[in-house]
């Protein structure tokens, strides 16, 4: 007697009769699942962040917090195009579970840990399991969805990255300021919020998500994956640590020689495995993946520019708080999010999206340049203007170049292409960042001398530092230190660590280091600005065929009609061919001839 089919079982029969189709219903409830995962990832980022010096502070390990960040980078940047092979391989609902799994337990252990050193390897775990929740979702979602229809639903993602954006850093306040919750350290919440946030996720992917797969028997790449560890991981170490190692350093030096010899080892090991590679170099055969691909590497050093360096004028500048600097980031939010649902229906509509990546990066293009206006006495409602243009930028570019890239994938590769797009998108973001935050810092020594001669700010600081009031009041006391040290290193320094002083000190002795800081963050948007400014003459370039009307689970479904599909360069059909167009012709008769 034969068992009964299970409820998923039975669903991935429907789909997989249905012709690969997924009704409304199905994709919507597919969505939500994938929207709760990529959620944890995205508001995981934000919240700790914001909470990090709390931590740093309870767990006695300020000096070795760099760590805590590092190692979660590493393993989710490495992990992301390794999802995407092993999901093309055993089916994308195993992999996507694992990921979550894996990250509870990462965030379990998290909230656990009793030392810095604890928490960086338990942020390790999570970043394994976070690989999958930023490479899973838009997998699934080139699986389900046609990539014309799918850029109408890359919108909810999208508003999902733009509340966590906003709800991390007031959420990370409130944990961080509270001494404890339920008795248990308030910091500690950080982590185990992502609890009932992922058990909720996990219970909707249970219940909903079952696509049907077909599994192939391939080799797993396990040699490119190691090629991969050997080119990120020093990539990622230099671009976290060069700026205290120094760019030329030993440490520095080895980490680019390890670096260069992984990407040679990681080429020649991917041509020879061919399609079974973790990343298939004929994906790159496309001009439309490979121009896709640099213009996300681009985009995301864009990206992760704005979101790091704005913040941190924010509250630096204009003395916003953690909370408030992520209420000052909506114009962001809403432009990205406009301009992503807006791009997406006249896709779904249209077909077409070449005007897009152009447009987009213009725009972003356009908002940087704006935010190399700002200076230290403009209110933070200027900065709005820019945050809203690279809003808009990135909500025409987000979505539009992994569509782009998935589209130039055949369907089985849909899942590495995916997860390739993002891959290159946070090696950008590393480098991004770590670039931009050593211009910024490298920059201040310099803006800060150069604010002190300015005539009015000596002007001011004379008449501050003799009036009475002014020397009483302990919120000038580390600003009168600085000053009456006079050593010019301390002041250059001073912006590097705990910059909390300047919010409590008189206007008149702030406004020199303010000044200084707006003028070295100016520096990093004009880097940002001819950054994007390639960008926007390289979406030229973009070739943007037709996008496909069918989904990767369709196409899927009609090649297993007709059996696998040979390549028209195959050399065994050649062989074939040619030994058919040799063979002699034989006439079989005129009765044969009849029938």
């Amino acid at each position: 007697m034969s068992r009964p089919e299970s409820r998923g079982a039975q669903q991935a029969r429907a789909i997989a009769e249905a012709g690969g189709v997924m009704s409304h219903r199905q994709i919507l409830y597919v969505i939500f699942g994938l929207m709760a995962g990529m959620f944890l990832s995205s508001l995981n980022q934000t919240v700790v962040g914001t909470a990090m010096k709390t931590i740093a502070d309870d767990l006695d390990g300020l000096s070795q917090q760099a760590w805590v960040t590092t190692t979660f980078l590493i393993v989710s940047t490495v992990a992301t195009p390794i999802y995407g092979k092993l999901s093309d391989i055993f089916g994308r609902r195993p992999l996507f579970l694992i990921a979550i799994v894996i990250f509870l337990g990462g965030s379990l252990l998290c909230g656990l840990a009793s030392s810095m050193l604890e928490l960086a390897a338990y942020r390790a775990v999570q970043g394994l399991g976070a690989g999958g929740l930023m490479a899973m979702p838009l997998t699934i979602m080139g699986d389900i969805l046609a990539p014309r229809e799918r850029a109408k639903y890359q919108g909810y993602f999208l508003a999902v990255f733009g509340v966590s954006s906003v709800a991390g850093p007031i959420v990370g306040g409130l944990f961080a300021g509270a001494d404890a919750i339920l008795g248990i350290t308030g910091w500690r919440w950080v982590f185990f919020v992502n609890l009932p946030i992922g058990i909720v996720a996990l219970a909707i992917v249970l219940r909903f998500l079952h696509i049907p797969h077909t599994r192939r028997d391939v080799r797993i790449d396990w040699f490119g994956a190691a090629a991969v560890v050997l080119a990120v991981v020093p990539l990622i170490l230099v671009a976290e640590f060069g700026r205290d190692w120094g760019w030329g350093s030993l440490e520095a030096w080895i980490c680019y020689v390890l670096s260069v010899v992984g990407v040679v080892l990681f080429i020649v090991v991917e041509r020879a495995l061919g399609d079974d590679a973790l990343i298939p170099l004929t994906l790159f055969r496309s001009q439309t993946f490979s121009m896709a691909t640099v213009l996300g590497v681009l985009v995301g050093f864009g990206m992760f520019g704005a979101l790091m360096t704005i913040p941190l004028y924010l509250q630096l500048v204009n003395g916003a708080t953690p909370m408030e600097s992520g209420f000052l980031m909506l114009p962001l939010i809403v432009g990205l999010m406009i301009a992503s649902i807006a791009s997406g229906q006249f896709i779904a509509r249209t077909g077409r999206y070449r005007i897009f990546p152009i447009l987009g990066t213009i725009m972003l293009a356009a908002g940087f340049y704006y935010l190399t206006w700002a200076s230290y006495d403009r209110p933070a409602w200027f900065l709005m203007g820019g945050m809203l243009l690279v809003g808009l930028g990135l909500g025409q570019l987000m979505q539009t170049l992994t569509i782009a890239s998935q589209n130039a994938a055949d369907a089985r590769h849909i899942g590495v292409a995916t997860s390739a797009s993002t891959f290159f998108r946070q090696i950008g973001g590393t480098l991004g960042t770590a670039v931009l935050f050593s211009v910024l810092f490298s920059r201040i020594p310099d803006t800060l001398k150069a604010a002190f001669e300015e005539p009015q700010h000596q002007r001011d600081l004379a008449a501050a530092t003799q009036d009475p009031a002014v020397l009483a009041d302990p919120g000038n006391t580390r600003l009168l230190e600085l000053l009456q040290g006079g050593d010019s290193g301390d002041i250059g320094s001073a912006l590097n660590g705990d910059t909390s002083f300047l919010t409590t000190a008189d206007p008149r002795l702030a406004a020199p280091f303010l000044d200084g800081f707006a003028t070295a963050t100016v520096t990093v948007f004009w880097v940002s600005f001819l950054v994007v400014l390639v960008a926007v003459v390289l979406s030229f370039f973009l070739k943007t065929p037709q996008l496909r009307e069918k989904s990767a689970l369709q196409e899927r479904h009609a090649a297993d009609q007709v059996g696998p599909a040979v390549p028209d360069d195959d050399p065994t059909l050649l062989a074939q061919q040619a030994a058919d167009a040799a063979a002699p012709t034989i006439d079989p008769g005129p009765a044969a001839r009849d029938r």
